[in-house]
């Protein structure tokens, strides 16, 4: 990950769902379907972050699914303040934050979403990664046992060729152009890889735009707002059509 991961715009509408546990985990929900969830692994922002909620409530709505937000960074907050001051991103310790929340909280985070269908009954699960949770929803595709049923992931990070080539569902990438983290050899990686795995998959590019796009886009930038528009809505007819 990189100093591109700390910026963007925070979106100024109130979400609309709850806080509740999933198997101890502070975690924001939206929607009432239970048949088909939505498990959105946030960013550096964390779970706490207003946009990743707004669009907890969008995909809540829209692909008809119960959508879970939960903290996969046991409390810790990055503070909001650094995408309007990027001085204060200058300064943040993105190396010792990724190291307390690297891939070592996997067995966590497999746990909240394997209680989704085991604990709560749902029989379909999608997963959406956006930077960080990226690599996250890679390893969650590439589970044995149907813990999720397609994964889909926008801008990912530290993600490796090898959970790329360990993936056993449908998946989604939608790709900004300019992204120091997937990289020209892993978008190209990804798209001999993956179709030759025998599965459905998705690659959506965003010409102009760069990392952070799909959650932190300046909605006052009309390619950006477009863009985020379009990621969205190919997200959700991804889900819609997978989960019923």
């Amino acid at each position: 990950m990189s100093q591109c991961c700390l910026s963007g715009f925070q979106w100024s509408a109130e979400p609309s769902g709850k806080e509740e546990k999933l198997e101890a985990v502070s975690t924001y929900t939206a929607g009432s379907n239970r048949d088909a969830a939505i498990i959105i692994v946030h960013d550096i922002f964390g779970w706490t972050f207003p946009n990743a909620r707004l669009l907890a409530d969008h995909f809540a709505e829209e692909a008809n699914a119960t959508v879970y937000l939960p903290d996969f960074f046991e409390g810790e907050i990055v503070s909001e303040d650094m995408l309007l001051d990027p001085e204060k991103s200058k300064t943040f310790d993105l190396k010792a934050f990724i190291g307390r929340h690297g891939k070592g909280t996997f067995p966590t985070i497999s746990g909240c979403v394997r209680a989704l269908k085991e604990k709560h009954g749902f029989k379909k699960v999608g997963a959406i990664g956006y930077c960080w949770g990226g690599w996250v929803v890679f390893q969650l595709g590439g589970l044995e046992g149907n813990v999720v049923d397609c994964i889909s992931t926008a801008h990912p990070s530290i993600f490796t060729r090898e959970e790329i080539g360990a993936v056993k569902v449908p998946v989604q990438i939608l790709a900004p152009e300019h992204d120091t983290q997937l990289t020209p050899e892993l978008r190209d990686y990804c798209n001999k890889t993956i179709p030759s795995l025998n599965l459905e998959y998705d690659y959506q590019y965003f010409p102009g735009l760069s990392h952070g796009f799909a959650v932190r886009a300046d909605l006052n930038d009309e390619a950006q707002k477009k863009g985020l528009e379009r990621a969205k809505n190919a997200a959700v007819y991804w889900f819609s059509t997978r989960l019923h």
